[in-house]
């Protein structure tokens, strides 16, 4: 097991030892609704980064809980009280839906188009190995579309990749639309553009039922990949949009103080909290983030990340319609004229 997964393990494990017995509440809406509410009271960890008074919001909603709704009613008044904490990672399960907090970036512009690269720059003459696709643009560019942190990454499939563009002056990786998974895949490819042991940020855990009871920043690090793999020191642009969430939203917090390293695009949709996963009395699941992730300056990233100094830049609704990716060219101009 690698390191990593160790101290979210042993974050995980401090979160559960730093609970205390919370009273039991019946299996009725305003049962299910308190208990909800004081599960996210005690555990949920942004609520001083969002500006969010949980009270207030108890305060609100409970007036419209009544025992005599249907468990519909009863569902949609919790997963809009779920809202208020505007937290891509928080959930409400039942049977018969899943609540979701979609405004993180359905306000947003979407920034990608995969067929517009596909045809306008590959020709659809890409290749994909383990779920990623590559290439070299003709300006002698390595490009690589990881679209999301769930697909594994294969040791041999990272070499295959950088070797085949190891001529290339720069690589793009593209997470755009890439909405996260395993951090291990995080490090796994962080992993190929670090030469030695480097801190990747810190973990803190809840240690009581206080909003700022919160133990002192644990400190992770990153390994170089093993002897004999092949690793990329050659500079790097990261392309990222509103949709780079979660995993893809740590790999960007780690890659973005590498000195070879540029991130282009649009402001990341963030999501750095380390899931949890609790029921209520109905057995509605309920999943939000109760560890937060630090980067390596001690910084959240749960609002996202911004792009690189002067590396701002949208897609051009009119540009794609004659073949270009303004986000994409960008980056390909940032590495012809060595940034």
């Amino acid at each position: 097991m690698k390191r990593l997964t160790l101290i979210i393990a042993f974050a995980a494990a401090l979160l559960l030892s730093g609970c205390h017995d919370m009273p039991e509440q019946p299996d009725t809406p305003t049962g299910n609704f308190e208990m909800l509410w004081t599960i996210l009271d005690e555990h949920y960890c942004f609520f001083e980064e969002k500006g969010v008074d949980w009270q207030q919001v108890h305060d609100r909603y409970a007036p419209r809980i009544s025992d005599a709704m249907t468990r519909e009613e009863l569902f949609n008044v919790c997963a809009e009280m779920l809202d208020e904490l505007r937290d891509g990672h928080t959930n409400l399960s039942s049977g018969f839906a899943t609540s979701y907090y979609r405004a993180w970036w359905s306000d947003y512009p979407q920034n990608f188009s995969e067929r517009l690269i596909e045809q306008s720059y590959f020709n659809f003459n890409y290749i994909t190995t383990g779920g990623i696709d590559y290439g070299i643009l003709p300006q002698n560019v390595g490009y690589m579309r990881y679209p999301s942190f769930s697909y594994t990454i294969g040791e041999g499939n990272l070499d295959n990749i950088l070797a085949y563009c190891a001529t290339a002056s720069g690589l793009i990786i593209d997470i755009r639309d890439n909405g996260g998974g395993s951090m291990t895949n995080v490090e796994t490819l962080v992993a190929r553009f670090i030469s030695e042991p480097t801190l990747a940020g810190y973990i803190c855990h809840k240690t009581g039922p206080g909003h700022n009871d919160f133990s002192e920043p644990f400190p992770y690090t990153y390994n170089p990949a093993a002897q004999g793999r092949q690793r990329w020191a050659k500079p790097v642009v990261i392309l990222t949009n509103r949709s780079t969430f979660s995993a893809a939203n740590n790999f960007v917090s780690v890659m973005q103080y590498l000195p070879q390293v540029k991130i282009v695009g649009a402001r990341t949709g963030g999501g750095s909290g380390m899931p949890f996963n609790s029921e209520l009395p109905n057995g509605w699941g309920v999943r939000f983030s109760a560890c937060s992730v630090l980067d390596a300056r001690g910084l959240t990233t749960e609002q996202g990340i911004d792009p690189s100094p002067g590396c701002a830049v949208n897609l051009d609704p009119e540009s794609a319609l004659a073949g270009h990716d303004t986000m994409l060219d960008f980056a390909v101009e940032l590495i012809t004229s060595g940034f």
